[in-house]
Formats: C-alpha cells, sequence, structure tokens
C-alpha cells in the first residue's frame, strides 16, 4: 500500500515536470543536463522529465531602471548630481540569460559610466541646456553595448542634474544682473527715443512760431504803412485846405491832435481820475470846425462833378 502511494506520488511529480505552462510575457530557457536546448514562448509546452528542465525565466516585457544619483565632474570642475530613468526591452531570451551574469546590475553600471563620460566633456552650461544631446548620446552608446546581450535600450532620461547649492544662488544673482542690465538698456533707449521726439517737436514748433512772427510782422508792416499812407493823405488835404485860406481846416488838425493826446491820458495805467483844465465849449467849437470843413470838402466835391460833367447836346427842333 505504502508502495502504491510513493508510486502515484512519483508520477505525480513527474506529470508536473513534464507539463509547462509559459505565461504571456515571458519566455524560457529549456536545458539538456545543464546545457541549453531551446527557448520556450508562451503557452502549454511539454518536458522530458529528468532530461529536460527549465533553465532561466526571462521577462520579455519593456522594464524600467531607476538610474541612482551620483555625483559628476564637468569640463569646468563643477560638481553636479545626477540621476535618471532606463528603459529597455529583452529581444532574445537565450542571450540575455547566458551572455551576462546580473542582467540588470549591468545595465545600471554601463548608463552610469556613460553619464559621467557624456557630461565630463561640458561645461556646467551645456550640461544644464542640452540634456536632450546628452540623452541621446547615452543612448546610443549603452544601446551598442548591450546589444549582444539581447537587449534593446529603448529610451534613456536624465530626470535632474542639480548643481551646488552656492552655484546655483551665483547663477541667480548673474541672471538677475542680466535682467536688470536689459531692463536698464531697454529704459534708456526709450528715453532717448522720447527725447528725439521731443526735440523734433520743439524744433517744429519753433519753426512754425518763426514763420508765425514773420507773416505777424509783415502784417503789421503793412498796416502801418497803409496807415502812414492814409495819416499822409489826411495832412495833404488839411495842408491844402490851410492853403485855400480855409481856417477850419486848422481848427481841425488841432482838434485831431488834442483829442489823441487826451486819449493817451486817460489810458494811462493806475489812472483813476483825470483833470480837464480847459472850458468844453473850446472843444465843442473844434468840432464844429471840423463839421464845417467837411461840409465844404463836399460842396467842393460836387461842384468838381458838375464841371467835369459833359454838356447835354440840343434836341433836334421840331
Amino acid at each position: 500500500m505504502m508502495l502504491g502511494g510513493v508510486v502515484l506520488f512519483f508520477i505525480v511529480i513527474m506529470v508536473m515536470k513534464a507539463v509547462r505552462m509559459v505565461p504571456q510575457g515571458y519566455e524560457w530557457t529549456v536545458e539538456a543536463f545543464g546545457r541549453y536546448t531551446h527557448t520556450l514562448s508562451p503557452g502549454l509546452h511539454f518536458l522530458v522529465p529528468i532530461y529536460q528542465s527549465v533553465g532561466r525565466k526571462i521577462n520579455m516585457m519593456e522594464q524600467v531602471l531607476e538610474v541612482p544619483s551620483q555625483d559628476v565632474i564637468t569640463k569646468d570642475n563643477a560638481v553636479v548630481k545626477v540621476d535618471g530613468i532606463v528603459f529597455f526591452q529583452v529581444l532574445d531570451a537565450a542571450k540575455a540569460a547566458y551572455e551576462v551574469a546580473q542582467l540588470e546590475v549591468a545595465i545600471l553600471n554601463l548608463v552610469m559610466t556613460n553619464i559621467r563620460t557624456s557630461i565630463g566633456s561640458m561645461d556646467l552650461d551645456e550640461s544644464l541646456s542640452k540634456r536632450d544631446e546628452i540623452n541621446a548620446k547615452v543612448l546610443v552608446s549603452v544601446d551598442a553595448a548591450t546589444h549582444p546581450w539581447g537587449i534593446k535600450v529603448n529610451r534613456i532620461e536624465l530626470k535632474d542634474i542639480q548643481p551646488p547649492r552656492d552655484l546655483v544662488d551665483s547663477m541667480a544673482r548673474q541672471m538677475k544682473a542680466e535682467r536688470e542690465k536689459r531692463a536698464n538698456i531697454l529704459e534708456a533707449e526709450g528715453h532717448r527715443a522720447s527725447e528725439i521726439l521731443r526735440a523734433e517737436g520743439d524744433k517744429q514748433a519753433a519753426i512754425l512760431e518763426a514763420e508765425g512772427q514773420r507773416e505777424a510782422a509783415f502784417r503789421q508792416a503793412e498796416a502801418r504803412e497803409r496807415l502812414a499812407e492814409a495819416e499822409a493823405k489826411a495832412t495833404q488835404m488839411v495842408s491844402d485846405a490851410i492853403a485855400g485860406g480855409n481856417v477850419n481846416a486848422i481848427n481841425y488838425f488841432v482838434a485831431q491832435k488834442y483829442i489823441e493826446a487826451f486819449k493817451a491820458l486817460a489810458e494811462a495805467p493806475n489812472q483813476k481820475f483825470v483833470l480837464m483844465p480847459m472850458e468844453s465849449a473850446g472843444v465843442i467849437g473844434s468840432l464844429g470846425g471840423i463839421a464845417e470843413l467837411a461840409k465844404d470838402a463836399l460842396e467842393r466835391q460836387g461842384a468838381a462833378r458838375a464841371v467835369a460833367a459833359p454838356a447835354t447836346p440840343p434836341r433836334a427842333g421840331g
């Protein structure tokens, strides 16, 4: 009875060793007495117990590795802390299982070494501004190195590049100084432009003002000329009247000058009282002389028109 149980147990163990089910996303290697023979794809498979056995179970899906932070010295001797992330996928399960020991450790060491090499060939400013270039360079190097292992490195990304704290502070001060410099330059350019526009406006205003003054002076000179001509004509008329023995002309001339002097006296600034040391009858008499002078002038003009008019010819007798 006991022997039958042992035999049954042995049969169950053999069946379990013979029947293998590989899950999706994995591939298993098969070894015959420790030597690789073939690879099992996802699905149900049968092995020969004792002779064949499962060697390595390889994950064929894309995997992610965290690159630990490390100190890297740049070309200008600045120390920065760099970490990253790696995406890779196994394409050949046999090579990944038997061509390299500790696959993930090997990939991480390759990535960290190439990051140090790439950043070490750049200045600090370049390493901070050319992250895509560093990623591409490291990816090409690591993918070529891992190809014999049946690995395809899809992406390598640097997550963070941290320069020293004192260097960050100095860079912040430098950027602030650059911004203030640009602001001062823009302010100076704006001030210069406004001064130029103001000067051009003042120049144009001065030109227009000068032209206006010239035109006003010309008009004033023309007005004075016409006034002088009128005064000369009036004086000539008065002189002719005086030469003809008309006393009223003299009274007109004297009264005109008298009224002008009186007007100037009345329009004097801060003048509140005007004293008149003469009789009003004298002024009225002068004005009467002016009226007589004007009447005589009108009578002479009428006589001159009558003389100048042609005589009316007589009508034919009827």
